[in-house]
């Protein structure tokens, strides 16, 4: 299925988004014979996909084609709407446990005074208690730059006073004017 979409008077072509777990259903199954399982779950044998259809329909059920690359191909009889809404179900649930992992970020300097470490660990602990990585950049400006150890130790400290409730994922490396190090949860 293309749609066209036109762009200062260009035409492209797009396409539409198929979906590519289509499931085949009553006429749009395309084999002569196929492997037929009854609403119960027992295995009728190999069919005609004519007789296939009728016993569907005397159920008063779709026929279903489960496995489509196999030979002759397996098809279920069963209440097709039943069973989408049961899919659609099974993905809500797989996308309400998968956690949305974020990286946040701290920025410190080199001059940073022991009670501002205090209050960033403060913020880092939130984040870390959320289930959330931190990142903690040390930002040198100007003349900072030769105070590269002075960084490093910076976040040797916040590393160190952290180690309680987070772990050290990548230690501190040098990226043009900035270190950085990644803390998350233990």
């Amino acid at each position: 299925m293309d749609k066209q979409v036109y762009f200062s008077g260009r035409c492209q072509i797009a396409k539409a988004k198929t979906n590519d777990k289509r499931v085949n259903i009553n006429s749009e199954i395309k084999a002569r014979d196929v492997r037929l399982i009854d609403a119960e779950g027992n295995q009728l044998g190999v069919l005609p996909i004519s007789t296939a259809l009728s016993t569907a329909e005397n159920a008063g059920l779709d026929l279903v084609e489960i496995s489509p690359n196999a030979n002759p191909p397996v098809c279920k009889i069963m209440d097709y709407g039943r069973f989408r809404y049961q899919q659609d179900k099974k993905q809500q649930e797989a996308r309400k446990k998968q956690a949305a992992l974020q990286v946040k970020e701290i920025k410190v300097r080199p001059k940073t005074d022991t009670h501002d470490l205090d209050i960033k660990l403060g913020h880092i602990e939130k984040f870390i208690s959320k289930k959330n990585k931190v990142k903690v950049t040390v930002m040198f400006r100007g003349r900072e730059i030769t105070m590269t150890e002075r960084g490093r130790w910076v976040l040797e400290q916040v590393a160190e006073r952290a180690a309680e409730f987070a772990t050290v994922e990548q230690y501190p490396k040098m990226e043009g004017r900035t270190m950085t190090m990644l803390l998350g949860p233990k």
